[in-house]
């Protein structure tokens, strides 16, 4: 093994062009000091070798002689053996100069049967073959290295081996090997010397002649070989048919071209090594791999990984990054496709399991920069309240604050109260987070920035720093809180009798959950007669709102929230809830008319607000009637429903929700625009100057809409993906209940599975109609595909 080892390191050895072959010799023969005589033929060619082998024969016995002592008289045996060849090579080659030889070697170079020949299979294969008789005018039947035979064009001839007629094609294998074996790439540095101070040009022969001492058709293949496969020394000067010239590169060129192909040979090491460590994470248990850090902890690393990473999801930024990352997929045995980077990232533990792809090709920011969480902190410990000479003292009231139970930002609250001449009075309680930013200020920036709290199955992303919104914004449960409050007064119809917006301070009394406020409204309890109050005035609202021309699309809403996403297997917590549910319907009700209230303050006031609105002009609700209410009806409204609008200077009728006016107002910690509500109404009550006139929030609202946007169909993606990773799940026999929504072709029903809020499409039976249940089996789940297939159980 030492032996080999030792052959190849001194075969491989390259030096920068300004070296001289004398260095590269003495590192050569500095070497056999490692080696047994019997050895130094593996390492120099035959000429050479038997230079080496004069020079220590004039010495005695080569044992008793040190490398440094011999070294001399090595070199003048080689310039001696140098000089007799160039002497032989000048008288073979003495008319070259007249360019008569020459000119007879290139005549010999027509193909002829029998002839030895190189030729291009394809681009990427070349192969030897000998010509076995003319196919047509041009074209040559040859039989190749391989046995096979075949017809090739004149073009595809790369090389015509000299000196040879009538090789036998059995023997091509054998040629082929003794002429891999005689391959030495360093010896093209010995003639490319010689030939630079020359500044001489030479065929493959005339090479092979300086090189190996002989230009016979072996060595002249050699040649050809080496010359061919070489990108350092030598470049084609000229070509005559099928025979190159070459001539020796420029010094600066081949120190430049060697610089490169050393870097080359390091990037090649540096992607094995990356290769062997993503090959060994692969095989590792999913607790055992490296952590994420770990990959770009260097520099290198980092580089690769990430190449890998913007492969996946379609996000390369320049060629080197795509090129990277198909290179170590190919390394990888892998195809060269997004989703072979996806799985790789996952099979090392880089991803997580269910990896929010869509979270990352659209680059929405997910963790607040240091600045801006210093900034929060700041304002939590220093902000004082300019409002707070006028806040309206309301802690006496019974306030209830109803939300999701694992609601994070807490944004409203309710009270109400019947009057004294039956008239309810409701107050919508609404945080009040411009308490503690200001318009233009570093937060309010990043803020308008993201444009929305993002909520997803596996995580929040909230549009303030956490610890400012949670701590510092949000309602809390028996606490003191600062509010902006909404009071109105219902005809007994329904409809808004009066209303005042003032800031407040509030001490919200209970904190429930949807399903604890339908509990507690179906107990009908006394102690709690300020929530039945509620619940009458949702009634008296959706009523009015109906009379109007509302449209009610209340249908099941699907909600999920994973528990240790990172994990292979996470645990996945399904809820469905009705949206005609006694306490959605409350909430709804009132939010809706705190939104209708805020946009009749603002109309009064000539506030410029941004003023949703939905015209339903020409919607024929009678055409629906025909459909059962609920989910089937409501969808079948939804498909046909105009989008909706904003006017930012006046309110503009809002048709969906039977409105003359609308404004979202109850969510300023997670919508930025309700914030913009927000400030314009609180400068008003401060008798202040607006923030902002009507143009400005529309440019204002144009990035907040689009990032909007952005973040709904990420949503809507998520919560997808992750109700078929729980349908994945489910025992394979388990049935769902779903409702037949509409028919999309022939049999081919939209369905409705009332277990899971979702709506998919399946083959049903013949009778089956609009508004029947049906019994279906999951047959396939692939969440990370987008890909759930269903059939019906008869």
């Amino acid at each position: 093994m030492m032996v080999v080892r030792s052959v190849n390191c001194c075969s491989s050895f390259c030096t920068a062009s300004s070296v001289l072959p004398l260095r590269l010799f003495r590192r050569r023969f500095h070497h056999l000091k490692t080696l047994p005589p019997s050895c130094w033929r593996l390492s120099f060619q035959p000429s050479i070798y038997r230079c080496v082998l004069s020079a220590f024969s004039n010495h005695g016995c080569c044992r008793s002689l040190s490398v440094e002592s011999v070294f001399e008289s090595v070199m003048e045996e080689l310039e001696a053996f140098r000089k007799r060849k160039l002497v032989c090579s000048a008288s073979r080659t003495a008319l070259t100069s007249s360019g008569e030889l020459l000119e007879d070697k290139l005549q010999n170079r027509t193909v002829v049967k029998g002839r030895l020949l190189e030729f291009k299979k394809d681009t990427e294969k070349v192969l030897l073959a000998v010509a076995v008789r003319p196919d047509g005018k041009k074209n040559w039947m040859v039989s190749d290295q391989n046995g096979v035979t075949s017809s090739i064009k004149p073009q595809q001839i790369t090389f015509i081996v000299p000196g040879i007629e009538n090789f036998d094609h059995q023997e091509i294998s054998d040629f082929v090997q003794r002429a891999e074996h005689n391959l030495d790439p360093t010896l093209l540095e010995f003639a490319w010397v010689e030939l630079l101070e020359k500044n001489k040009s030479v065929t493959a022969e005339e090479l092979a002649e300086i090189m190996f001492g002989s230009s016979e058709p072996l060595e002249s293949y050699c040649a050809h070989l080496l010359l061919s496969k070489d990108d350092t020394y030598f470049s084609v000067a000229e070509i005559r048919g099928s025979c190159s010239i070459y001539g020796p590169r420029p010094t600066a060129q081949v120190e430049e071209l060697t610089r490169r192909k050393l870097a080359r040979e390091a990037a090649q090491k540096e992607l094995e090594e990356f290769v062997e460590l993503l090959r060994s994470a692969k095989q590792m248990p999913f607790d055992a791999k490296p952590q994420k850090s770990s990959w770009i902890a260097e520099e290198k690393s980092r580089v690769k990984i990430e190449s890998l990473e913007c492969y996946g999801i379609d996000a390369c930024k320049t060629d080197d990054q795509k090129k990277m990352a198909g290179m170590i997929l190919k390394a990888m045995g892998l195809t060269r496709t997004a989703s072979s980077a996806v799985n790789l990232l996952i099979d090392v533990g880089y991803f997580p399991v269910h990896v929010n792809l869509d979270l990352l090709k659209l680059n929405i920011p997910t963790v607040h920069s240091d600045d801006i969480i210093s900034a929060a902190e700041s304002i939590l410990s220093e902000t004082t309240d300019t409002d707070e000479m006028d806040r309206e003292d309301l802690t006496h009231l019974k306030v209830y604050a109803i939300d999701v139970d694992e609601a994070d930002e807490l944004d409203d609250a309710l009270s109400a109260s019947r009057l004294q001449d039956g008239q309810i009075k409701v107050c919508i309680h609404v945080a009040d987070p411009a308490r503690f930013v200001q318009p233009g200020d570093a937060i309010d920036r990043n803020a308008m920035k993201r444009g929305t709290s993002i909520f997803l199955p596996t995580a929040t992303y909230p549009m303030f720093p956490e610890k400012l919104a949670m701590k510092g914004m949000s309602l809390r449960q028996g606490e003191v809180c600062n509010a902006v409050t909404v009071s109105v007064v219902l005809h007994s119809d329904g409809s808004i009798a009066e209303f005042t917006v003032s800031n407040s301070i509030i001490k919200p009394t209970y904190m429930l959950t949807y399903e604890s406020a339908s509990e507690l409204i179906h107990l009908n309890l006394q102690e709690e007669k300020e929530l039945k109050i509620l619940s009458e005035a949702a009634s008296l609202r959706l009523h009015w709102r109906r009379q109007q021309g509302a449209i009610d699309t209340a249908t099941l809403e699907t909600r999920i929230k994973v528990v240790n996403p990172e994990d292979p297997e996470p645990t996945i917590n399904l809820y469905v809830e009705d949206q005609a549910d006694p306490a959605m319907r409350l909430v709804s009700e009132m939010m809706i008319l705190c939104g209708e209230a805020v946009a009749a303050f603002g109309s009064q006031n000539n506030i410029p607000l941004p003023y949703r609105g939905q015209p339903q002009s020409n919607l024929d609700l009678s055409a629906f009637s025909h459909l059962p209410e609920g989910p089937v009806r409501s969808s079948a409204i939804l498909r046909i429903l105009r989008g909706a609008e904003i006017d930012f200077r006046k309110p503009i009728r809002h048709g969906v929700l039977g409105l003359p006016g609308y404004v979202q107002f109850t969510s300023p910690i997670r919508r930025y625009l309700d914030l913009i509500a927000h400030y314009q109404v609180k400068a008003f009550l401060r008798g202040g100057p607006l923030p902002y006139s009507a143009g400005q929030i529309e440019g204002i609202a144009s990035t907040v809409n689009m990032n909007a946007r952005i973040v709904k169909r990420l949503s809507n993606t998520s919560l997808r993906y992750w109700i078929l990773e729980f349908l994945r799940r489910q025992p394979k026999d388990k049935k769902y209940r779903a409702l037949v929504l509409k028919f999309i072709k022939d049999r081919i029903a939209a369905l409705l599975l009332f277990e899971v809020g979702y709506q998919a499409s399946v083959w049903v039976s013949v009778g089956t109609q609009v508004g029947d249940e049906v019994l279906v089996r999951v047959e396939e789940s692939h969440p990370r595909d987008d890909f759930l297939s269903l059939k019906e159980v008869i």
